[in-house]
Parts: structure tokens; sequence; C-alpha cells
């Protein structure tokens, strides 16, 4: 249990920015959904369009820390790759 001020003031920063990035990480996730669910259907229009409202999401969570630079590029690169095999 967290006995300093410091501490304790650690510990609410903590649990505030835990449920900001669960929610950021959750906005993102969802996005990724569309898109998926887009390409399943087969509609290269609206898997574009969802790729390109994924893609700010994706990299806002990178700016903000919730996903590796890395991490998001390789889900971008895949994603863009399977949309553009629609055609």
């Amino acid at each position: 249990m967290a006995n300093s001020p410091q501490a304790k003031k650690r510990a609410r920063q903590n649990e505030t920015r835990n449920a900001v990035n669960k929610a950021r990480r959750s906005r993102i996730r969802t996005s990724l959904r569309k898109v998926e669910e887009a390409i399943a259907s087969g509609d290269k229009d609206a898997a574009a369009a969802a790729l390109k409202a994924a893609q700010p999401e994706l990299m806002r969570g990178v700016s903000k820390g919730v996903f590796h630079k890395n991490t998001a590029s390789r889900k971008m690169s895949r994603l863009a790759a399977r949309v553009k095999a629609l055609g």
C-alpha cells in the first residue's frame, strides 16, 4: 500500500491513465474490427473508408503510448494490403 503522499498521488494518476488507455485501446480495436468486417463483406469502398478512419486512431494510440510504433505500422500495412487485394 502506498504510504507517502507522492506514492498515493502516483496511484491515483495510474488509475486515471489506466482508464484512459483502456478506452483508447478499445476505440482503436473497434475501428480495426470495422475494417476487418468491411474486408470480410468484400466491399472495397467501405473497407477503404474504414481503413482511412482507422489510420489516425491507430497513430494517435502510438503517440499516446498505447501501442508501439512498429506494431501500428505492421497492422496498417497488413490491412492496407488486404484492402488493396479486394479489387
